[in-house]
């Protein structure tokens, strides 16, 4: 939700997770055009997002790590 505000194409964004026994981590993949908007200038965008999941993580008692990841490399994984 926080990552489909952030950009121009949010039909684009998909949100997938691997869960570990202590780690949670969250791929966020969003069309290239898209990938400057969502880490920000020097990464401050990518950092505050990484500080809200770090802090919800925190809830579970799970380390959350998060990745951001272009569409095109996602759609490859699959």
């Amino acid at each position: 939700m926080i990552a489909k505000a952030l950009v121009n194409q949010p039909e684009e964004v998909e949100v997938r997770s691997v869960e570990g026994q202590h780690v949670i981590v969250l791929e966020l993949c969003v069309h290239p055009e898209d990938l400057g908007r969502v880490i920000g200038r020097h990464g401050r965008t990518a950092e505050a997002l990484r500080t809200i999941f770090g802090a919800a993580g925190m809830k579970l008692q799970k380390r959350v790590k998060v990745e951001i990841i272009e569409n095109q490399i996602c759609s490859v994984q699959q």
